[in-house]
């Protein structure tokens, strides 16, 4: 999509018109901060299934995946700017977005294969199964195998 797509307006059928607009708060989507806005998007988009929705390189693009909208800022968004105490934001921590998958195995292989990164091996517990990749700035990804 070029820039000039990305102004023209809504991309998903998920926004609602003015009009339909609620009091309430509602699910926008999760913010991922990132220094390559462009080889971000080709990170979901290649390795992890999203489709890139909207995108105004360098600043921002949003990837959709479902019902998830998946923000990517880079270091020129307005998303991205320092906090009125001088923090800046940045890639990383711990919180995390987290993908369902069947057979997490084959996931893992593929993956791998491609030179994705782990945070760690894959851990089983009562609820399913799990395992963390990084997006190359070290956004974590969970992906989840519910127990059957």
């Amino acid at each position: 999509m070029t820039n000039e797509e990305a102004e023209a307006g809504p991309t998903t059928e998920r926004e609602s018109a003015p009009s339909e607009r609620s009091a309430e708060p509602s699910f926008h989507g999760v913010r991922y901060q990132v220094k390559d806005v462009a080889r971000s998007a080709e990170f979901y988009s290649k390795h992890l299934g999203f489709r890139i929705a909207q995108q105004r390189l360098p600043a921002f693009a949003t990837l959709a995946l479902g019902p998830l909208d998946l923000l990517l800022s880079g270091p020129a968004a307005s998303g991205s700017r320092p906090m009125p105490d001088g923090r800046v934001q940045g890639p990383g921590g711990w919180n995390r977005v987290v993908l369902r998958v069947n057979n997490l195995p084959s996931w893992i292989e593929k993956l791998k294969k491609a030179g994705v990164r782990f945070r760690n091996a894959m851990e089983t517990g009562p609820g399913g199964r799990q395992i963390q990749v990084e997006d190359p700035d070290g956004n974590p990804v969970e992906l989840f195998e519910p127990a059957s």
